[in-house]
């Protein structure tokens, strides 16, 4: 039974190898990195139980996807070298620079310093595969940064808090941590 199961995948997995073949390492890569990046920013929120961290990243995910799409089907732009339609913006760069941004403006930039090479190196991949121009990989790059910017806020752990009051020449600064 279990033969059968595995010998049914078989035509997808050539399928999948077949097309993997006729694409560059680097653009490959940066394939990797449209499914990756965006995955470990919302893999990140569920690992740390931030539900509000969760709903965060899908407004700014959707919206993103929304407007980068929208512009690609309104605007038209042919791809570099005839290879096709809807160059402008990038959807890989859009999609990786947003799950790179949310990364850095939730939860910190020295945590978002390997999402943001990724990302970087996933709009060269589109580049080096003549599929979008610099613009194209720019606009994307704004979008999606600027989708996150909208809907997303520092992480605050629950347990700190700091305060401060005033009256009379008296000051007090007050911080509260609880376990």
């Amino acid at each position: 039974m279990k033969n059968a199961f595995f010998l049914s995948l078989l035509p997808l997995l050539l399928n999948i190898q077949l097309i993997s073949a006729q694409k560059s390492t680097i653009e490959t890569i940066g394939d990797v990195g449209l499914y990756s990046i965006p995955t470990i920013a919302l893999a990140s929120t569920l690992i740390l139980k931030d539900g509000k961290g969760t709903w965060q990243f899908a407004k700014s995910f959707l919206f993103n996807q929304a407007l980068t799409y929208g512009l690609k089907v309104t605007i038209n732009k042919p791809r570099p070298y005839n290879n096709g339609d809807n160059a402008f913006p990038s959807g890989h760069t859009s999609t990786t620079f947003q799950g790179a941004s949310f990364i850095h403006k939730r939860y910190g930039f020295k945590y978002s310093i390997p999402a943001y090479a990724f990302a970087g190196f996933t709009a060269f991949s589109r580049i080096d595969a003549q599929r979008h121009d610099g613009w194209d990989i720019l606009a994307g790059a704004i979008i999606g940064i600027g989708s996150t910017l909208l809907f997303t806020t520092e992480y605050q752990k629950e347990h700190m808090e700091l305060s401060f009051n005033s009256s009379e020449k008296n000051y007090l600064l007050g911080f509260k941590y609880k376990f």
